[in-house]
């Protein structure tokens, strides 16, 4: 696993100097090694995490006669099957890395070169005989990619936006569009980053750049194409689809690690990988500590677990820490409890398999359950449903069915924009003093439901949750709270051949009423104890709304909620009453609040307008 970095600009005297700082920015990518690659027109920098080839596996990476110049991030895992093809077609290398099949795979196939990879990948190759230069990002996102046009038709990228920013031409300015769409969605959603004109490349999606213009092409797309086979047919071909990919990801010249939760995603992976070690956080609150599992589950498949009780102190003393590695504010909580699962597995190996993807490809999440829940009562017109919804929403109380009654009376792409849901577009507009253009969640949304428009309900979720909250959400913390600690985090589930598998299984050996992710816990019960199989979905349980309750923490967020920065962007009484109502148990709204809360804190760590947050 490494970081890249480097500009598109023929007007800079001082590159090497601009190049070094951006580097310097993301040694934490890569601590084992550095190298750059400078001429006119380009810089580029590389930071090095060794895993194959140690020796010579060093980047920038250049083909036989110089021509192509490579820096990447990631891991191809079926390179050696492409590098046999090469080499019969005629291709010479000079190393045993994934990196160099790039390369020549480029040179023999142009940008088809993607056709043929299985992996997660982020990189950029300059041609130097053409002045163009090409990069991509992986099928499904988990490595990251950003990029800016400057002024004056230039271009700068990066595997980190605190890279970027350290570009002169590149200013450093708030995207008030981004913070608006994030209050709803806890992430960063838009194509553009909360840091104006810097941008993500999409996930399955490359791009060329020559004199000043720059072209984005995608490359490939997800598709459901369910089959009518048994049940055992599909369970069949999970498991052993599930096991050939574990064993690809495992491939490595250092020793890999596993996480261990009490979910069944990654107690699948680790019952499977037979490796060395097992990695777990939990609270010292036993309804969010997952430890005692975890050491079972270990004993029983004979692999030592490493694990770590986070104290409240340390989880409120690392968010400013945690909100700077993630270049943009993220409100997941459970981002930070990844960061300290990868603190504590990066003492002991360099890299980690983890669960992440099962529950987008196979059904995972329990709102899924929700299209067959309201199923019966949705038979009713639609004019009815929203008669007797708008009934229940006058009544100046709340009773039992009436979030029922309200979600029921609307269209699948009327109420789900994905698994977060925070503010809605009134709601947030009432919390901001700034007034932006930033666009109805559900607008947002739409051209990606219009391309699923004929598929079933649960099935259309997951598409959603596909090209949004799996990339925005679960696999950028993932990449950047492991990388935060220099260790590499790869995701067998989110495999090429393992979504061929999902694409093709029925909703109804997904989601039932009774189980998510159906067909995948039986494949999974081949390999572990039926309670575990059949465990209810946590996440990464964090006790926030218990904490924002506690006289030490509520007052670090009132402060934080009474601070310069949030009067400038918010109407500050609003945010107060949200915080003194959780407290007085008149609603949960923790998640709210810490929404608001982790922009603060990421907006001191790169605007500098508050002092401190961290208790």
């Amino acid at each position: 696993m490494c970081g890249f970095c480097g500009f598109v600009d023929t007007s800079l005297d001082n590159k090497d100097f601009i190049l070094n700082s951006m580097m310097d920015r993301i040694a934490h990518r890569g601590p084992d090694s550095s190298g750059k690659y400078s001429d006119t027109t380009i810089s580029m920098g590389f930071r090095r995490l060794s895993f194959l080839d140690l020796a010579a596996g060093a980047q920038p990476l250049y083909n036989e006669d110089g021509r192509y110049v490579l820096t990447y991030n990631g891991e191809i895992y079926n390179f050696q099957s492409i590098r046999e093809k090469l080499i019969a077609a005629g291709h010479i290398f000079k190393t045993h890395t994934d990196s160099e099949v790039l390369i020549h795979g480029y040179e023999e196939y142009g940008t088809k070169l993607l056709d043929h990879l299985r992996g997660m990948f982020a990189f950029v190759l300059w041609d130097k005989e053409t002045k163009t230069l090409f990069g991509a990002r992986d099928f499904f996102g988990i490595k990251p990619f950003y990029y800016t046009l400057t002024d004056n038709n230039n271009f700068v990228y990066a595997s980190e936006i605190k890279a970027i920013l350290e570009h002169p031409a590149v200013k450093r300015e708030l995207n008030e569009e981004a913070l608006e769409t994030y209050l709803t969605f806890q992430y960063s959603a838009l194509p553009e980053t909360f840091f104006k004109g810097i941008f993500k490349l999409p996930p399955a999606h490359y791009f060329l750049f020559k004199e000043g213009k720059l072209t984005i092409t995608r490359y490939w797309e997800p598709t459901f194409n369910e089959t009518e086979e048994s049940l055992e047919h599909y369970v069949d071909a999970i498991d052993a689809q599930m096991k050939e990919s574990i064993e690809a990801h495992k491939i490595s010249d250092v020793e890999v690690g596993s996480f261990l939760s009490s979910g069944v995603d990654s107690s699948y992976v680790a019952s499977c990988f037979n490796g060395d070690h097992t990695f777990t956080v939990g609270f010292a609150n036993e309804q969010y500590n997952e430890i005692s599992y975890a050491e079972e589950l270990s004993k029983e498949i004979n692999i030592p677990n490493n694990n770590k009780i986070i104290t409240p102190e340390e989880y409120w003393r690392v968010l400013p820490k945690v909100q700077y590695y993630m270049d943009e504010p993220l409100a997941d909580p459970a981002a930070v409890a990844l960061y300290f699962v990868c603190e504590l597995a990066s003492k002991t190996v360099k890299g980690v398999l983890s669960g992440e993807g099962a529950d987008e490809f196979f059904g995972g999440y329990n709102i899924y359950k929700e299209p067959l829940d309201s199923a019966a009562y949705r038979k009713l017109p639609k004019g009815l449903r929203k008669f007797l919804a708008q009934i229940a929403l006058s009544l100046p109380f709340s009773f039992k069915g009436k979030n029922f009654l309200v979600r029921a009376s609307k269209d699948l792409e009327e109420r789900f924009v994905g698994n977060a849901y925070m503010f809605s577009e009134e709601e947030r507009k009432r919390l901001l003093k700034v007034q932006t253009s930033a666009p109805n969640p559900f607008d947002l949304v739409k051209p990606i439901y219009d391309k699923v428009k004929h598929k079933e309900d649960v099935t259309k979720m997951q598409y959603l949750d596909m090209h949004m909250w799996l990339s925005g959400d679960i696999l950028l913390k993932a990449d950047k709270m492991s990388m935060a600690n220099s260790l590499e985090v790869r995701v067998p589930f989110l495999d090429k051949k393992v979504f061929e598998v999902a694409s093709r299984i029925p909703v109804k050996y997904k989601v039932n009423k009774e189980n998510t992710k159906y067909a995948m816990r039986l494949a999974a019960k081949r390999n572990l104890p039926p309670a575990v199989a059949n465990k209810k979905k946590l996440g990464f349980p964090v006790p926030i709304r218990v904490w924002l309750k506690e006289d030490k923490y509520y007052n670090v967020v009132k402060s934080a909620f009474n601070s310069p920065c949030a009067n400038k962007y918010f109407h500050t009484e609003s945010l107060i009453a949200l915080l003194d109502e959780h407290r007085a148990d008149k609603a949960d709204n923790s998640r709210k609040i810490w929404t608001v809360f982790m922009f603060l804190v990421w907006y001191s760590e790169y605007f500098n307008d508050l002092n401190s947050l961290s208790a």
